[in-house]
């Protein structure tokens, strides 16, 4: 692939993954095929590393040149989806089931690869992420919490490798109905949750949660003390969240942030950009987000 790197989209943001990506040679469904070596991406699933491209001759001779590399493979399919899938079932299995939320991320190799034409395989050995397609499949609670928006901490917090630890203090602006009060007070964490409608009751009764009625953006970070964690996964423009960062950080103490940046009809570019430029953070799309990414600042990045 003479120093080539593949980009997966997320899925129905092909788009966002085009116009941020430079150098792109080919493109086919959600895969992205650009020249040098890791481009700095938002909207990028996962990244294929080092790939190569290995001709054919056969659907078992495809098979068998994958095995020679390694044992664990991951199949993208985006053209010849019949013989792909045949090749595949030549290789050794890797499970697709559900993750427990909890549990450590994977530590065998899992490479990726596609079928481009009848006759020729894009691999990588190494890819940016260790699950299947960079997407996290959680066994979800359907019972405890009031909506699925648990499920973007509890990537979050698996990605990251990193959560609230018990006793610290958390701030959840915009909680309702308390989805992300719920994931933070499950880790020890003492939780101060902010929203103008009610939390649901059974997350607000929680012995180290303190609800607030009040705006989001009215709790004035100069009388708020120190804190460990700011959250946010509140509704609003994405101009209007930078503003509120921009003031925590500025005048508050707060040691780690999480925010959900939501776009509303078009993708905020010029938003997004003034995320990118606060520094010693991140913007990732967790497999788990819709049209939003979530921007991420930690204390130890400061430290790097």
């Amino acid at each position: 692939m003479n120093n080539n790197t593949l980009y997966l989209a997320p899925r129905g943001f092909e788009h966002e993954l085009e116009k941020e990506l430079t150098n792109i040679v080919a493109h086919k469904g959600r895969l992205f095929i650009a020249k040098g070596g890791v481009q700095k991406t938002v909207w990028a699933q996962n990244i294929w590393l080092n790939p190569v491209e290995i001709p054919i001759a056969s659907i078992g001779d495809g098979a068998k040149q994958l095995k020679a590399i390694q044992r664990n493979w991951w199949l993208h399919t985006v053209d010849n989806h019949r013989r792909a899938k045949l090749i595949q079932a030549k290789l050794p299995h890797v499970s697709a089931k559900r993750i427990e939320y909890g549990a450590p991320k994977p530590t065998a190799p899992l490479g990726s690869w596609t079928l481009w034409d009848a006759n020729t395989i894009i691999a990588a050995s190494r890819c940016t992420s260790p699950y299947p397609d960079g997407e996290l499949n959680f066994v979800e609670d359907k019972e405890t919490s009031p909506t699925r928006a648990y499920l973007k901490l509890w990537e979050l917090f698996t990605v990251l490798e990193r959560s609230p630890k018990e006793g610290e203090l958390c701030l959840d602006l915009g909680s309702c109905p308390g989805g992300w009060t719920w994931v933070i007070a499950n880790t020890g964490a003492h939780v101060f949750s902010v929203d103008k409608a009610e939390i649901t009751p059974s997350i607000g009764s929680m012995p180290n949660v303190n609800f607030c009625t009040g705006s989001a953006f009215g709790l004035d970070p100069r009388h708020a003390g120190k804190i460990d964690w700011l959250f946010s996964d509140v509704i609003c423009y994405p101009e209007r969240l930078y503003t509120l960062v921009e003031r925590w950080l500025e005048h508050g103490e707060c040691r780690n942030f999480a925010c959900t940046i939501k776009f509303q009809a078009d993708t905020d570019y010029e938003t997004l950009e003034k995320f990118k430029q606060i520094p010693n953070s991140k913007i990732i799309h967790l497999s788990c987000n819709k049209h939003e990414v979530t921007w991420v600042k930690l204390e130890e990045w400061d430290k790097e």
